[in-house]
């Protein structure tokens, strides 16, 4: 999947101009590409237009339009974009109250490293989790992290022809297992590289 470029990035002025019709799609496509695991985390994997919409939030509420600082900007979140043989996806941890979200992520410490994908009936592959910095401490995790699915040539083809999927999270303190409901399952097989043609 490509990366974003400037040429990619709607200006500031035309950008204000079409945001409330493109957040509106945005929103409508993240919900095809949203997973929960269980009542607390929710998935959203990511894809260009996922991450060129966090783009274009961040230079309109940063009001950025020096080309350097765009630049800086797409640096920062093209990492976040699929290179067609890995999944990549925002993780959310997410409670109501400040005094219950506290408790949960002293808690919770370290739960972004068990994260799993098994395709079909394989070996769980594991998350790779903020590959790019470290969000957490020794003392609590963070509400938000960025994470890979690495992807061997096989489970590519088995995905492709159709293998399901199942994502959870190996851990006492927060188990779960979710199978990819279809339309997921479609999309990310829609950011997967093609295959090499003969």
């Amino acid at each position: 999947m490509k990366r974003l470029t400037p040429e990619d990035l709607y200006p500031l002025e035309h950008y204000a101009r079409i945001r409330p019709d493109f957040r509106r799609k945005v929103m409508a496509y993240k919900q095809g590409r949203r997973l929960a695991l269980g009542p607390h985390m929710t998935l959203i994997f990511e894809d260009r237009l996922t991450v060129q919409y966090q783009i274009q939030e961040m230079l309109r509420i940063e009001r950025i339009f020096e080309p350097a600082a765009i630049a800086e900007e797409l640096a920062v979140y093209n990492p976040l974009i699929p290179d067609g043989h890995n999944f990549k996806a925002t993780l959310f941890l997410e409670y109501e109250s400040v005094e219950e979200r506290a408790h949960e992520l002293r808690r919770l410490t370290g739960i972004e490293h068990q994260v799993w994908l098994r395709i079909g009936t394989g070996t769980p592959l594991w998350v790779v989790a903020d590959p790019d910095l470290e969000r957490s401490t020794p003392e609590k995790t963070s509400a938000v992290h960025f994470l890979r699915f690495d992807l061997p040539p096989s489970e590519v083809e088995a995905i492709r022809t159709g293998a399901p999927m199942t994502i959870g999270i190996e851990d006492s303190r927060y188990p779960v297992q979710v199978p990819l409901p279809p339309l997921l399952a479609q999309a990310l097989r829609s950011d997967l590289a093609e295959p090499a043609s003969c």
